[in-house]
């Protein structure tokens, strides 16, 4: 964790961010007055906007549990991970495995005030947390190696990430960076959203989230796919989010999912 300045300075007030709009669909309590007033605006366009987030935070509780069980991971390099909401990744794989070693990132300093709850890790594993921007890959990596063994598998996971990288910043190459770093026998986990189902709706939102000052990329499911180039997908490929192994959900409502726009997808290095 970097910075001298007093974390409650650092935090925006005057502008929304993904992390506390998030927080507020999911029920939060860490946002703001104004990540409260765009997530009101994104609901009326859709009043099943806070289904899709949860659709979202399922999708990673399965992975995790996927991850942990059947693939026998025990590293996790969780990039946007967002205010804590439990049970979270380090949760449910050290439920699973005792000790896992699990990395959060994030650049929003309100995550770093709950930092503590992240951290809660089993006396057996490791939490720790980075404050960081995913635009900087070089040093996430150098941090992560503080704690991770990168001679052994690791998840890297990017949840509901990357749509909030524009294409200025290319986010392919970014993928890439981090990708490559990874030993043999690592994993990719991406969610991603998407105009495929409901292109005018979701371009209202991305205007919305324009207007509060934040980018918003959805992008094809042949967009999305370029991410896993050169791994192999876990089945079943690349699909709307609660088809990934839907046998995983522990206390799911399917109610609304049909209206999932977000592509999801896990790939392993060869």
């Amino acid at each position: 964790m970097t910075g001298t300045e007093p974390i409650a300075a650092r935090i925006d007030t005057s502008k929304p961010h993904p992390a506390r709009v998030y927080d507020w669909f999911l029920g939060g309590k860490d946002n703001y007055p104004v990540d409260e007033e765009l997530g009101l605006q994104i609901e009326s366009l859709d009043p099943r906007t806070k289904h899709i987030a949860m659709s979202n935070r399922w999708f990673m509780q399965r992975v995790t549990r996927w991850m942990a069980g059947r693939a026998g991971v025990r590293q996790y390099l969780d990039i946007g991970t967002g205010i804590p909401t439990e049970p979270n990744l380090h949760q449910i794989a050290q439920a699973t495995a005792p000790e896992s070693r699990i990395v959060y990132t994030d650049n929003d300093p309100i995550v770093l005030t709950h930092a503590e709850a992240l951290l809660r890790s089993t006396p057996e594993g490791v939490t720790t947390y980075i404050q960081a921007d995913v635009r900087e890959p070089a040093r996430i990596l150098d941090e992560a190696r503080k704690t991770l063994d990168f001679e052994q598998p690791i998840a890297l996971s990017l949840v509901a990430l990357l749509h909030f990288i524009g294409d200025g910043d290319k986010p392919y190459e970014l993928v890439r960076l981090l990708v490559d770093a990874l030993p043999s026998g690592s994993y990719l986990v991406v969610s991603q959203l998407t105009a495929d189902f409901h292109p005018e709706a979701i371009q209202r939102g991305v205007e919305m989230y324009a207007a509060g000052g934040v980018t918003l990329v959805p992008r094809t499911q042949a967009e999305f796919s370029r991410f896993f180039g050169g791994l192999e997908l876990v089945e079943p490929g690349v699909v709307q989010l609660p088809k990934w192994h839907p046998e995983l959900g522990l206390d799911e409502t399917t109610e609304g999912n049909e209206a999932v726009s977000l592509y999801g997808a896990v790939a392993r290095k060869l």
